[in-house]
């Protein structure tokens, strides 16, 4: 395992990741889509064509407990999503499971790594005999199952039993970083990172899962679906998901962001997930108010190295389907 934690413009051409805090929520059974279809924000009726959704269970007041990317293995749907989001999910989706025909429970006996970068196809090549892409992101393939996940930098996740997994790691000729990485891409792709203290405080589109293809407007009901689609049809919502960077900046989940008011600092958001390479270069992902202007001057609170916003590569305007 690499130790080291570089910045994003010293990821290698090809590298691995080690998904030690990378877990799933498994339904299954005769009314898996018919029950996860009134509990979720993406239309799950949509994934036998699709491949791969993203989508957020909320609570009733449309409060998000999970953001996950869901898709199918082993007749099984799997809600895939960092470890620390799943036991509060994972509890709300049994509760109201008892009345439909639907098993519930965190994936067992898989364990998840991730081969990324610009060349990252190229050793997905050499190790399967197919490889998922954009037109075909999910591939099953016996035992092993294949993500493509797209963005600035390309991910392949891959899942399968322990065994398996660690024999294609032992024999990776390419640096394997752990979990941090992964923290690192989800951030600058803006793909919301949802740990303790921040579950059940947002509602979908702070996290910008409208602009991610996370949410459906036309599905129908399903839990907390009337705040949500207020939210956006009386344009209620004023708080969105940024990614920032600084120097030599100190941050962790739940520290507070502020921002400058002539000559006094005001809190502005808060950090939601954060990560700092070995050049002290640190990157946050963070929630604040939706017309914060770039030019503001932002801050962990108490410390004097300054925070920039950086551009994510999605358009926050847009609407989901």
């Amino acid at each position: 395992m690499n130790n080291n934690l570089p910045s994003y413009d010293e990821l290698p051409e090809i590298f691995a990741i080690n998904l030690e805090n990378f877990a799933a929520i498994s339904l299954s059974g005769e009314e898996q889509a018919k029950y996860l279809q009134g509990q979720v924000t993406c239309d799950v009726d949509s994934l036998a064509h699709e491949k791969l959704l993203t989508g957020a269970h909320c609570n009733a007041k449309g409060k998000v407990f999970s953001a996950f990317r869901l898709i199918e293995r082993n007749d099984e749907y799997l809600m895939l999503q960092p470890a620390s989001s799943v036991e509060q999910s994972l509890a709300e989706l049994k509760k109201f499971g008892v009345f439909a025909k639907v098993e519930i429970h965190k994936s067992t006996n898989t364990r998840y790594f991730a081969i990324a970068g610009n060349k990252a196809s190229t050793q997905m090549a050499a190790l399967f005999q197919r490889v998922p892409d954009t037109l075909t992101p999910v591939i099953n393939l016996a035992t092993t199952t294949l993500v493509y996940i797209a963005g600035k930098t390309d991910r392949y996740l891959v899942i399968d039993n322990d065994q398996n997994i660690g024999d294609i790691i032992a024999n990776l000729n390419i640096p394997i970083f752990n979990n941090n990485l992964w923290q690192l891409l989800e951030i600058t792709e803006g793909f919301p990172v949802l740990s303790q203290p921040f579950i059940a405080e947002y509602v979908p589109q702070m996290l910008n899962l409208q602009a991610i293809n996370g949410i459906s407007f036309t599905k129908g009901c399903y839990l907390g679906q009337e705040t949500v689609a207020r939210m956006q049809y009386l344009g209620k919502n004023k708080r969105a998901l940024f990614s920032l960077t600084g120097q030599s900046v100190k941050a962790s989940t739940g520290d507070i962001i502020e921002k400058k008011l002539g000559e006094n600092w005001r809190k502005a958001g808060d950090v939601l997930a954060a990560y700092q390479a070995d050049n002290q270069q640190t990157y946050i992902q963070a929630i604040l108010a939706n017309d914060i202007e770039p030019s503001t001057e932002l801050r962990i609170k108490e410390q004097l190295s300054g925070l920039t916003v950086t551009p994510l590569p999605y358009n926050l305007s847009a609407e989901a389907e």
